[in-house]
């Protein structure tokens, strides 16, 4: 079964393709959507990145045995199973027509129509009508096709029905009004019964029909468009103009390479606004989580960290959580199994302020676990509440003590100071991590 990450940016609907395909088949997909596990526009133009994916473009994989995949169609492929790939070499077959229909048919116009509503593409009203006549002409097609059938292919949903459904994503989100859709129900009846189910869900979320076609916002447009530096006034002379021309010469010639990063898709999708403090609504907390984590750093565990945080733990701010990683007969190499922990705190940079986990590693070579207690602000496992944070979480069974039991007393004792008697674990200690 296939195992890996995609590096992409937030709401790529390319990338869906490939995270709705997981979802059904079964492989282990980690996301890199946002920073610091990625940024678009910084992490693939890295040497690193541009090494695996010499095209520096999104969605990319990654395999954890190294196998790299560019191109969202070719990652789908990849991560889906025979059933939705096409079980017979006639439904192979069918699966591949619909997967280039829907680049060849739907994408482009969807573009030329959807992009301006999104204002980063100039509104041309002939462009757009001409749009909007080849979506119906592909809508058409597909509602003949699916008057006798549930599905483009087969009886059960296929990477046809993946592929096609998330290319017109943001046509049924941005401007296919009830009235444009009207003339369709097989397609849009078809589109409904795809994103809702689980597997469309757990990727996509609700997906709301637009109850009115967006329209070109000239304003928003202006504001999406890089702001131009005021110019600075000019010397008299002949020479004057020239470092002028020669600004002027250096800004066209990055212009091009920027456009070659980022096509119109991405530029879209990539523009999302900043993210709230998952926290921000809590209420303050009388924990001091920094004066503890100083005591943990510079005095002794067990005589002064561990009851000093008993003495200041707030029990409606915090909660505390033991971890279990998930699969123990994946890990080979102690040293690699450790470096597991080491990523997901690298990926977690920005949950610092809010956390802190003793995180360990039992057994020796070819014969280990991991498990570990975090501590959160709040009351809720707190990986949901940020895509920055979603990255490993997937890979541990999670579950939330009772911080007044003996079995949370015990485990916080042992965890904090790397020793006692760990019988829950039947392992001998191994290594220790801290996330801080």
């Amino acid at each position: 079964m296939a195992a890996g990450t995609l590096y992409t940016y937030p709401e790529n609907w390319r990338a869906f393709k490939a995270q709705v395909a997981a979802q059904y088949s079964g492989a282990r997909l980690k996301v890199a959507s946002t920073p610091p596990a990625f940024t678009f526009g910084q992490t693939n133009r890295t040497p690193t990145f541009l090494n695996n994916f010499p095209l520096g473009k999104v969605p990319a994989y990654q395999g954890d045995d190294g196998f790299c995949l560019f191109e969202s169609n070719a990652i789908a492929h990849y991560l889906s199973n025979d059933a939705l790939r096409g079980a017979t070499p006639q439904a192979a077959a069918q699966v591949l027509q619909w997967v280039s229909f829907a680049d060849s048919e739907i994408i482009p116009p969807a573009s030329a129509w959807v992009f301006p509503t999104l204002g980063i593409m100039q509104f041309n009203k002939q462009a757009t009508e001409q749009a909007k006549e080849d979506v119906k002409r592909a809508m058409t097609l597909l509602n003949q096709h699916l008057n006798t059938r549930t599905f483009l292919v087969g009886e059960r949903v296929s990477l046809a029905d993946i592929t096609v459904a998330c290319s017109m994503i943001w046509l049924y989100k941005q401007v296919l009004e009830p009235s444009f859709r009207q003339p369709f129900p097989n397609v849009t009846r078809w589109f409904t019964t795809c994103v809702n189910q689980p597997q469309f869900k757990t990727v996509l979320g609700e997906v709301k029909l637009c109850e009115k076609m967006a329209q070109f916002d000239a304003k928003k447009f202006a504001e999406m468009q890089p702001k131009k530096e005021a110019p600075k006034k000019e010397k008299a002379g002949k020479d004057a103009a020239k470092p002028q021309e020669k600004k002027e010469k250096k800004k066209e010639e990055k212009k091009p390479a920027q456009e070659e990063e980022m096509d119109d898709c991405d530029a879209a999708l990539a523009a999302e606004p900043k993210a709230k403090d998952p926290f921000g609504l809590l209420p303050k907390s009388p924990f001091v989580f920094d004066e503890f984590k100083r005591k943990y750093s510079n005095e002794d565990t067990l005589k002064v960290a561990i009851p000093h945080f008993w003495d200041q733990f707030d029990r409606e701010g915090y909660s505390i959580w033991f971890c279990q990683y998930k699969y123990p007969e994946e890990l080979t190499q102690t040293f690699k199994s450790c470096n597991l922990i080491s990523g997901m705190y690298q990926r977690l940079d920005k949950l610092r302020k809010n956390a802190f986990a003793s995180v360990i590693l039992f057994g020796t070579n070819n014969d280990s676990s991991i498990s570990g207690i975090w501590v959160f602000r709040g009351q809720e496992l707190v990986f949901p509440l940020s895509p920055d944070w979603q990255i490993d979480y997937e890979s541990y069974d999670w579950r939330k003590l009772d911080v007044d039991s003996d079995e949370c007393k015990t485990m916080v004792k042992e965890y904090f100071a790397w020793e006692g008697d760990f019988k829950h674990v039947g392992k001998a200690f191994k290594e220790g991590k801290v996330f801080k």
